[in-house]
C-alpha cells in the first residue's frame, strides 16, 4: 500500500514545518499550503488523502475551504480536521456542519493528532470512500454517483481501464505499476479540468479500473483526449530499450516470454442518448460492454 498523502494548510512557518517533519517521519508524504487558495489547487491537482487545515488564513479561511471542498463532487470525500486556536462550541459546531471529520485547539499534542488523523484515515478507507492508491473516490461514493446520475437526463459515463497493466506489473514491479495508477488518475484529473465541469466525477474502481462521469456534450471529447494523451505519456514508464524496440517482453499464460504492446486505455462510453437504464447496474454493465469493444 503506498503511503497516505496528507496536505497541512497552515500560514505559520513553524508550525506546518513541525507537521511536515513529523508526519514525515511517521510514513506520510506531506505537503504544504500556507493559503486557502493554495489548499483548493492543491487538492485539485494532487487528490490527497486528508487535510489539516487551520482556519485562520490570510486569504479566504478554512470555513471557506471546506464548504468549497464538500460542494465540489471530486474533492467532497476528502476527510478535513480542523485545526485552530478558537475553542468556541460555535466555532466547533460550524465546522461540523460543514462537513469537518474533527476538530482539534491549539495548543495541540502531537500525538493526540497523530490518532486522529489515523482514526479519520481508517474510517475513510472503511467506509471504502477512496482508493488507498489514488486517493480517489472509490466503492459507495462512486456508487452514490451512480444513483445521482441515473435521476438525470444530462450526463456521459466512461468505464476505463488500462490494456496490458498485468504484464507491465509483472516485469517492472508493483511500485511502477502503482506509479501508472497515479499517473492516469492525474490524467484523468487533468483532461476533465481541461474539457469537463466542475461537477464532473473522478473515481477509481480498484486495479486497473477508472470511471468518470461529464455531460453528454463532454464525454467524446475526454475520451478522445485520454486515449490520446495516454498513449503518449505512458510511454515515460517504459524503460529506453523497451521503448526502442516497441514491445515489452512479458511471461505469457505458458510462462514463454511473449512480445507485449504498451499499455493504452480501453472505454467505454454511455449516456441516456446512446441506451436506456433500468437501474445501476445496467449502467456499468453496458458501459464495461463498450469498454470490451474498445480494446479489441
Amino acid at each position: 500500500m503506498s503511503k497516505a498523502r496528507l496536505l497541512i494548510v497552515e500560514d505559520d512557518v513553524d508550525i506546518s514545518n513541525m507537521l511536515r517533519i513529523y508526519f514525515s517521519s511517521q510514513g506520510y508524504d506531506v505537503d504544504i499550503a500556507p493559503r486557502g487558495s493554495d489548499a483548493l489547487e492543491k487538492t485539485r491537482q494532487v487528490k490527497p488523502h486528508l487535510l489539516i487545515l487551520d482556519i485562520m488564513l490570510p486569504d479566504i479561511d478554512g470555513y471557506e475551504v471546506c464548504r468549497v471542498l464538500r460542494t465540489n463532487t471530486r474533492t467532497s470525500h476528502i476527510p478535513v480536521l480542523f485545526l485552530t486556536q478558537k475553542d468556541e462550541r460555535s466555532d466547533k459546531l460550524k465546522g461540523l456542519e460543514l462537513g469537518a471529520d474533527d476538530y482539534i485547539t491549539k495548543p495541540f499534542d502531537i500525538e493526540e493528532l497523530k490518532l486522529r488523523v489515523q482514526n479519520a484515515l481508517a474510517r475513510s478507507e472503511r467506509e471504502s470512500l477512496t482508493d488507498p492508491q489514488t486517493g480517489l473516490p472509490s466503492g459507495r461514493l462512486i456508487e452514490d454517483q451512480l444513483r445521482k446520475l441515473i435521476r438525470q437526463n444530462d450526463w456521459a459515463f466512461l468505464d476505463i481501464r488500462i490494456n496490458h497493466f498485468e504484464p507491465f506489473k509483472d516485469v517492472y514491479g508493483f511500485i511502477a505499476g502503482n506509479d501508472v495508477l497515479r499517473f492516469t488518475a492525474m490524467l484523468l484529473g487533468e483532461v476533465v479540468d481541461e474539457l469537463g465541469t466542475q461537477n464532473d466525477f473522478i473515481g477509481h474502481v480498484g486495479g486497473d479500473n477508472f470511471v468518470v462521469s461529464t455531460t453528454v456534450q463532454a464525454g467524446a471529447a475526454i475520451k478522445s483526449r485520454l486515449k490520446e494523451r495516454f498513449k503518449e505519456e505512458v510511454l515515460s514508464h517504459y524503460n529506453f530499450l523497451d521503448r526502442q524496440q516497441g514491445f515489452v517482453l512479458a511471461p505469457g499464460k505458458d510462462g514463454e516470454m511473449t512480445p507485449t504492446p504498451f499499455m493504452t486505455l480501453a472505454i467505454g462510453l454511455v449516456s441516456p442518448l446512446t441506451h436506456q437504464f433500468a437501474d445501476i447496474r445496467e449502467i456499468t454493465e453496458i458501459a464495461a460492454e463498450e469498454r470490451r469493444r474498445d480494446s479489441i
